[in-house]
């Protein structure tokens, strides 16, 4: 083999286990490592998509964030804006990714009293409900948002750095 064929070669391997290391397994809701509340790895492995994000914020059937916190910005495109959470006005400017990552994750690490859910989880809860039965629901259960979910509404929190004027 030549020398040229030899350093293709090499590429071609180092291109292919780069690949295989970009597409990791999710993290698993119980094995997420909280550092306080801040959680530093990526819990899908992925960078997160910001416009896929802005999706999972303001969509009533999947984070429904938009029910609790406004954001300026969207008042006129988004209807019923909450307010029993802060402002995400500026967000991106006062948070890093690690500390939106937890709180998004399970905010009850940083506020213990807060109602936000914890929408990485899937088992210690409190009291969840079996559908409509009144009895406890049967654990692992299923997180509200996938992994990848979290990291991209994590990218678009992070697009929210200005305050309205």
């Amino acid at each position: 083999m030549k020398a040229s064929q030899k350093i293709l070669s090499l590429v071609a391997g180092m291109f292919a286990l780069g690949g295989t290391a970009l597409h990791a397994e999710p993290v698993h809701p119980d094995e997420v490592v909280y550092e306080d509340w801040l959680v530093t790895e990526s819990l899908s492995g992925e960078p997160g998509d910001a416009e896929r994000g802005y999706e999972v914020y303001t969509s009533r059937s999947q984070g429904n964030c938009i029910a609790c916190h406004s954001i300026t910005a969207l008042l006129e495109d988004v209807q019923w804006h909450g307010t029993v959470g802060p402002s995400l006005d500026g967000v991106g400017a006062r948070w890093e990714e690690a500390d939106l990552r937890g709180i998004v994750a399970n905010a009850k690490n940083l506020y213990p009293d807060t109602i936000m859910p914890a929408f990485y989880k899937s088992s210690g809860f409190i009291r969840p409900g079996q559908r409509f039965t009144m009895q406890p629901a049967e654990e692992p259960l299923e997180p509200i948002l996938s992994a990848q979910q979290i990291e991209d509404v994590v990218a678009y929190l992070l697009t929210l750095t200005e305050y309205p004027e």
